[in-house]
């Protein structure tokens, strides 16, 4: 007959087991923060294709907006299709407008004029306070700094939509890997 005897040194088994869970706290640190910094972008990319177009709609409005305006090089060649009514100023190009939008910035129904600045050599067909629906891309310019310039491919006109004014953006809206 046999007999076995082992001893279970609980002190090695502590540091082993500490020095696991070390290593695996680690790694999850390190996965979070790749996916913080690189991952977002990336799989921002996956989520909208080259070639699709996005649809921005009142309720997302200043949020895509704001987004573009904080980090322009990423969304550089993005497609875009959105209602606004045209908007000039007196130092614009011939071809350029604003895509705008009334944005409400209090409670008394005050309200600023927000939208992208936009290029078409179309536009001239187009009165100030016409409704237009439009499909471009985003590209770099500079008006007064540098700013996302919608390059728009196609201009038409359309009525003005019911929910004609939007929001601020959310103030908890922070980019991840939906779209913007």
């Amino acid at each position: 007959m046999f007999i076995y005897n082992f001893r279970i040194n609980g002190s090695k088994v502590f540091k082993v087991f500490f020095t696991f869970l070390t290593l695996f706290l680690i790694f999850i640190l390190v996965m979070v923060t790749y996916k913080i910094f690189y991952g977002a972008r990336n799989d921002s990319e996956a989520c909208v294709p080259p070639g699709d177009v996005f649809n921005i709609e009142s309720k997302n409005y200043t949020n895509v907006l704001k987004t573009v305006h904080d980090d322009i090089d990423t969304y550089i060649g993005m497609k875009l299709n959105l209602t606004g009514y045209v908007y000039r100023m007196p130092d614009f190009k011939d071809n350029q407008f604003v895509l705008a939008r009334n944005m409400i910035v209090s409670s008394d129904n005050q309200c600023v004029v927000v939208g992208f600045l936009s290029e078409s050599n179309d536009i001239k067909n187009f009165k100030d306070n016409t409704w237009v629906n439009v499909t471009g891309y985003i590209i770099k310019g500079d008006y007064n700094g540098e700013i996302p310039i919608l390059k728009v491919t196609e201009i038409k006109a359309c009525n003005k939509p019911a929910d004609d004014f939007v929001f601020p953006p959310d103030e908890n809206y922070i980019p991840t890997s939906s779209w913007l």
